[in-house]
This record gives C-alpha cells, sequence and structure tokens, in this order.
C-alpha cells in the first residue's frame, strides 16, 4: 500500500460514510462502469458536477470496491452492488491508483512543485510495490508503469477526483495549465497500462482545454448529459427514505419534508429529474435545522 498505489485511504473513507444514519446506496455506479467497460469498450469517464454534490464520495467507492488495500467484501456485500454477477470478478481484484489534485505539498507556490510530489508520490509507491525493478524517483510516471506493463501484463485503474483543482490556484499560469493538460495525456492517453480511467471535477474539460490533450474522455455533466445522473445528487424518493430515518431517530424533530424540497431541491437534471443538493440535506437533517449549507 502506498500513498498513491493501493492508497487504504479511499476504502477508509467510504467504510465510515457507509456506516452513517443517512447513508444513501448509490453502488449501482460499480456495475454501470463495468458494464460500460466490458461491453462498450469505454475506459475513460469525465463526471462534473456541482460542489458538494457527492463526487468525492463516488471516488472513494470506486477506490475501496476495486482496489487491492483492504478486503472490502463485508463492506459491499450488503449494498445493492452484491446483486451483480460480475461482483466478486472485480472486487479488490485491481491496483488503483487514485490522485486527490485537491491536495498541494506544503507552502505550495509553484506548478513544479506541485506535481513534482504526485509524480514522485507514484514513482515511490511502484518502487515499493516492485522492488525487483530499479525505479528512479525523477523518472516519467508513464515510463515506469509501462515497464512493469510489459513485464507482468498488469493494468492499473485511475481514480482522479478534483481534476481541475489546480486550475483556481493563485500560483498556476498560463503555461502550466498546459503542461497540467500535457501531463495528464502523458499519464493516461493511448497507454496500454491503463484498465480504467475515472475522473471528476466541478467544470468540463472543455472549458480548460480547446486542443485534443484529453478528448479521450467520454464527458458526462448535470445539464447536457442523463446518463450517471442519479448517483450524484438525492432523487426525491432518497430524500423520502433520509426522512423516514430522520423521524424515527430525532428528538423534536423540527424539519419538515416541504421544507427540504423548498431549500435544496434546486437542481434538475438534463432529463429534467429534480435533484437535491446531499451536503445539505443531510446537513439539515443531521443538525436538525433548516440552513444555508
Amino acid at each position: 500500500m502506498g500513498t498513491y498505489l493501493n492508497s487504504i485511504a479511499p476504502f477508509e473513507a467510504y467504510k465510515d460514510i457507509a456506516g452513517t444514519r443517512f447513508f444513501v446506496d448509490k453502488t449501482d455506479l460499480i456495475r454501470e462502469v463495468i458494464t460500460a467497460a466490458a461491453t462498450d469498450g469505454q475506459r475513460y469517464f469525465c463526471i462534473t458536477r456541482p460542489r458538494r454534490f457527492g463526487k468525492t464520495v463516488m471516488a472513494n467507492m470506486l477506490g475501496a470496491f476495486f482496489g487491492k488495500a483492504a478486503d472490502a467484501e463485508d463492506l459491499f456485500c450488503r449494498l445493492k452492488i452484491a446483486g451483480f454477477a460480475g461482483c466478486r470478478a472485480y472486487l479488490n481484484q485491481w491496483d488503483v491508483i487514485y490522485i486527490d489534485f485537491s491536495r498541494l505539498p506544503r507552502d505550495c507556490n509553484s506548478y513544479e512543485s506541485y506535481i513534482r510530489r504526485i509524480q514522485n508520490g507514484i514513482n515511490q509507491d511502484l518502487a515499493d510495490a516492485y522492488p525487483q525493478y530499479e525505479f528512479t524517483i525523477e523518472g516519467a510516471v508513464w515510463d515506469h508503469l509501462q515497464f512493469i506493463f510489459e513485464q507482468t501484463r498488469t493494468r492499473f485503474i485511475f481514480i482522479i477526483d478534483e481534476w481541475d483543482a489546480i486550475f483556481h490556484k493563485e500560483f498556476i499560469k498560463e503555461e502550466d495549465k498546459k503542461s497540467f493538460l500535457e501531463f495528464l495525456r502523458d499519464l493516461l492517453k493511448g497507454q496500454a497500462f491503463v484498465q480504467l480511467a475515472y475522473m471528476t471535477g466541478v467544470l468540463p474539460i472543455a472549458k480548460y482545454s480547446s486542443g485534443s490533450e484529453i478528448n479521450m474522455f467520454q464527458e458526462y455533466d448535470m445539464a447536457e448529459k442523463e446518463r450517471f445522473s442519479e448517483y450524484f445528487g438525492f432523487s426525491d424518493s432518497e430524500v423520502d427514505q433520509l426522512f423516514a430515518v430522520y423521524q424515527k431517530t430525532v428528538k423534536n424533530a423540527k424539519v419538515t419534508r416541504e421544507r427540504l424540497a423548498e431549500w435544496y431541491d434546486g437542481y434538475h437534471t438534463a432529463a429534467g429529474v429534480r435533484l437535491y443538493n446531499p451536503r445539505s440535506v443531510i446537513c439539515a437533517l443531521t443538525d436538525n435545522q433548516i440552513s444555508s449549507y
């Protein structure tokens, strides 16, 4: 296990969420991703949603399910994905490289220090996982991964959270943005060692890239794409279920179902389905108070 390669963090984060009172089972997303890859050869997914819409929870879920860091059978056997015929064939069977691009090194004030931390971290994890090979920490990540693939036929699943976070940092220059897109291209595009790449962010790739650097990703946003909509945000029926739990577990319940709808259902999918902001709903029920979350 490492910081990026087969990190235990996604499993622990998702296990914590799955054990909470107001947990909503969205594991059908796993089935849909597996099916798309197996039947349609689709390997690159980019899902963009507003902030606080469950992107990181879903990324952690996928990391916990696919990754080898921890035995997650007890966690997923009680969830919807357990009914999927291919569940056991994929559960904890893959080397997962998980990158949260919103994390910065200490005192970071340049793109070079930002991206060096990520590249060196992955290289160190690879060196630790494959001590029989001589990897240099300063070498290109994709060269090391290609070498591993050539020697062992090992393919990796990449889970990338907040892919666009770096674009919002004050120290990032225009040439840095181009370098970052080229980094993603070199790491992922057309690489035989990529089994699957799942990426999330706030704004679509087209917002930042007008070229072909990472056009291998199929993008799914809220405004135009219907697919995957049900996995981000809460539907009316899911809020009904959470509200029922709230009524059973909270003394002197002050929140009404009508007020939840008034405050938090201001989102719609491309198909016109009304969605609730999940963080706002959970905070309101947990705090027993309607407020701006």
